[in-house]
């Protein structure tokens, strides 16, 4: 294998050469920043998916060695996260109880085929496929995912079961309705919790950077804020014995020790059932990384490729499956806190996956009190970010129809379900694309005074002419769209029946199927019948290098091939030439 390829698929190799003492100490403190954040986040995280708190911490470890080993990303930070975590409860929870050994099971699954689906399209060279996801779908779909898991926390937040349900209106109906059981101290914990979190996240940094403290240490202490919420609530229910006097949910025993290796159980049948939402895991899992890594990466003018993402992306999952964890991809929180920490390399990474195995190793015994209404606080903040109404707003102002997407996306999640909701979001934006291209917008031109510029008839003063007729097409041509620009054309030829010449501008046309040269061939044979001549203006290299492979030149007749607008108006009328600059 060449140089090249190889430090194509291994980017460590890219990196490692130049590696020096300044940028191990930048990745180091950007490793220890992100566990500190990252294990109380896994443990929270796998609450959310209905897993035991340890298979969160599991899916910390090898994941992370994994992508810092395979990813073209310098800062992004992999694991858990919300959104994942939810789509996975979603998929097991009609077929096996939370917390059980099937449903364990299931999870680590589920890694496998989402790791396997992923490494697979990375190898096949299919990043693009993602873009089918428009942003507004995502948009939609992300806004209503964090409504439906901060919702899904109110049961360990108020120290009551509440029953899942797809309708958010019976989750909180159900909630105030029986508000009377809430646990006193649960609540408390909770309420603490988020005081802590949200001063952390907001306040504190300003507190310290006025007290003169060091922007480093300010960023480092101010990046705790789950660490502190984690401590103070685990001492406080040991110190006073919530657990029993109070009845606070706490976590209780984690497993100490590393993940064992272990091969997934392969079930055929449970594959079966788990694979359309591993491909949907797939999916929203890395657009959410790979989107988080361009933005991080153009900060610092890096560069990421989608398809070697895939490939780390994958590897990362499928390393989850064999260490009893569930599938992960990159977390916008994380990758955002590892970027500002100092993160320079993937370095960071591996740091975080030592620091999380040693935490599991030996530290597990002290989180045995930790209350899960400080997960619940913890995901809940997490998650709040997602929730943007502004977005609404300003997509409606926008384009009307790729708001409808966003909000169908949106309400079909609340409603129907989070697998079902991205399809249908997905299903619709495509088609409303369909119908978009399928109308292409086409103008009637004038030459603007006595310049070169042709411009729209209806938008400015420009000169034209009754026996000629010159109409820009503003989209590529396919075989949905063929059918109404034959039409459009032939109606403005017989609304104008001294039209001698028809110049068609193809400046915005990229490309033209089999179906569009079919109608094109037959537009120029009735054009030529009603006694007018069909010419080309502006058609791209590409383009023209596929018409003339066909002879298309040859259809054209008497008409001609322009290399611009004004060629052709100059041509065909000769005394309207523009006047030299």
């Amino acid at each position: 294998m060449q140089s090249g390829t190889l430090r194509r698929y291994l980017p460590i190799l890219e990196w490692m050469p130049g590696y020096n003492r300044q940028m191990l100490a930048n990745d180091g403190m950007a490793g220890l920043i992100v566990a500190i954040m990252l294990v109380p986040q896994g443990m929270a995280y796998a609450l959310l998916a209905g897993l035991p708190p340890e298979v969160g911490l599991y899916a910390s470890i090898v994941p992370l060695i994994f992508y810092g080993l395979l990813g073209s990303s310098r800062a992004l930070a992999v694991g858990p996260v919300a959104i994942v975590s939810l789509m996975v409860a979603t998929t097991l929870g009609t077929l096996a109880e939370a917390g059980t050994v099937g449903y364990v099971a299931g999870a680590v699954l589920l890694a496998f085929l989402s790791g396997a689906i992923l490494l697979g399209m990375g190898l096949a060279r299919l990043g693009f496929l993602v873009n089918f996801l428009s942003h507004p779908v995502i948009s939609g779909f992300s806004s209503a995912a964090a409504l439906v898991i901060g919702l899904s926390q109110l049961k360990h937040l108020l120290g009551f079961d509440i029953p899942r349900s797809h309708l958010i209106t019976e989750t909180i109906w159900h909630a105030i309705s029986h508000i009377s059981q809430i646990n006193p101290a649960t609540f408390g914990i909770a309420a603490v919790s988020l005081a802590i979190l949200l001063i952390w996240k907001g306040r504190l940094g300003g507190w310290m950077k006025g007290a003169g403290v060091s922007a480093p240490v300010t960023d480092a202490v101010s990046k705790s804020g789950p660490l502190v919420a984690v401590l103070v609530t685990t001492l406080a229910v040991w110190f006073f014995g919530l657990n029993q006097s109070a009845g606070v949910s706490i976590v209780a025993d984690i497993p100490a020790g590393l993940p064992p290796l272990a091969l997934p159980a392969f079930d055929l049948a449970l594959m079966q059932q788990l694979l359309p939402a591993a491909l949907l895991i797939s999916l929203v899992g890395f657009l959410e990384s790979v989107s988080v890594a361009k933005s991080l990466a153009s900060k610092r003018r890096q560069k990421i490729d989608a398809n070697q993402e895939l490939v780390a992306l994958g590897a990362a999952n499928i390393g989850a499956s064999f260490t009893g964890g569930y599938p992960v991809t990159g977390g916008f929180s994380r990758s955002l806190v590892n970027f500002t920490a100092g993160a320079v390399t993937p370095l960071a990474s591996i740091i975080t996956a030592v620091l999380v195995g040693i935490t599991v190793l030996v530290l597990t015994p002290l989180l045995y009190f930790l209350p899960k209404a400080t997960l619940a606080a913890i995901i809940l903040v997490a998650v709040a970010n997602l929730i943007d109404f502004k977005i609404v707003r300003d997509t409606w102002a926008y384009n009307k129809t790729d708001a409808l997407s966003l909000i169908v996306t949106f309400v079909a999640v609340l409603t129907i379900g989070i697998e079902m909701g991205i399809v249908i979001g997905a299903g619709l934006s495509i088609a409303l694309y369909l119908y978009r291209t399928s109308r292409p917008h086409i103008a009637v031109v004038g030459r603007v005074g006595e310049t070169e510029h042709f411009r729209n008839i209806l938008r400015h003063e420009v000169q034209t002419h009754d026996d000629l007729l010159v109409v820009r097409v503003d989209e590529s041509l396919y075989f949905a769209n063929t059918a109404y620009l034959e039409d459009e054309l032939l109606v403005r030829v017989a609304d104008h029946p001294k039209i001698k010449h028809l110049v068609l501008i193809m400046s915005a046309v990229n490309f033209i199927d089999a179906s569009a040269l079919e109608t094109l061939e037959t537009l120029i044979s009735r054009l030529r019948d009603a006694g007018v001549t069909l010419h080309m203006a502006e058609i791209k290299g590409p383009v023209m290098d596929d018409l003339q492979r066909v002879g298309f030149e040859d259809t054209l007749g008497e008409g001609k091939v322009y290399l611009s607008t004004h060629e052709a108006v100059s041509d065909l009328k000769p005394g309207t030439k523009a006047k030299a600059a």
